[in-house]
């Protein structure tokens, strides 16, 4: 229990740090955003695969179920995409965006699809550490350093909407809580069967895998620095393989 503790309050507490560098870094170059952002995705890119699919295999002879997992997953994200909006293009950096996302309602509905992330996320990292056989810091490391990040993305169109830096501290907090309940939620399931654990295993690497395609690649590649973009994205990728081995 300890490790999922561990793992729940470092998830939140990367947002939270992410948070206060969104209250001190407001102008951060498309450039810089992509670079970042595009080292994120490799590591999540990892850690989905890594972390979750490839052990979800190891875990028995059915491999049809851990590849049902993966589509179930990448699906109830694709559900979620149909009820919130795309991070595409919204992450507040546009002086011509955010005259079009100028009211709350819109910029509560973009806090919320961020929100609606967590969840699946802080799963994939609780079904990770469920594993009987050894504690998995693949995933939960992995999901830490992107969160920092996205963290500061949140901060930006809450006070351009005009939300006291206070509140908008308490929502991000808030959102950071969220992956806790995850985190706790993706443990119970994983921990429930042994037989669900591949599913499960392979249910949040596809759901980390669709938000790496269909949310960060895109956003990196959308401003011209898809080269510097592409570049980080394998340096993050090999970062977390090099973590994965220093954590054999």
């Amino acid at each position: 229990m300890a490790q999922v503790w561990i793992s729940a309050a470092g998830l939140c507490g990367a947002t939270i740090i992410g948070s206060v560098l969104g209250f001190l870094i407001k102008g951060l170059s498309h450039k810089w955003n992509d670079t970042i952002l595009g080292y994120c995705a490799g590591i999540m890119l990892a850690a989905a695969t890594l972390g979750l699919i490839v052990p979800a295999f190891e875990q028995g002879e059915q491999w049809w179920l851990v590849v049902a997992g993966v589509m179930a997953g990448a699906f109830f994200l694709n559900v979620l995409d149909l009820v919130t909006p795309h991070l595409h293009h919204i992450t507040g950096l546009d002086a011509e965006e955010h005259r079009h996302n100028a009211s709350l309602n819109r910029i509560l509905l973009f806090v919320m699809a961020i929100a609606l992330h967590k969840l699946p996320e802080g799963m994939a990292a609780g079904v990770s550490l469920s594993d009987v056989v050894a504690t998995n810091w693949t995933v939960s490391l992995g999901i830490a350093i992107q969160n920092v990040p996205e963290g500061m993305v949140v901060i930006a169109p809450l006070l351009l909407a005009g939300v006291k830096p206070m509140r908008t501290f308490v929502i991000s907090v808030a959102i950071g809580l969220l992956e806790v309940v995850g985190v706790w939620l993706g443990f119970a399931l994983g921990s429930a069967s042994q037989a669900l654990l591949p599913v499960m295993l392979g249910f949040a690497g596809g759901a980390m895998l669709y938000v790496t395609s269909d949310e960060m690649i895109p956003e990196t590649h959308a401003h011209g620095y898809q080269k510097q973009a592409t570049y980080a994205l394998l340096l993050g990728f090999m970062s977390l393989v090099l973590i994965e081995k220093f954590f054999e």
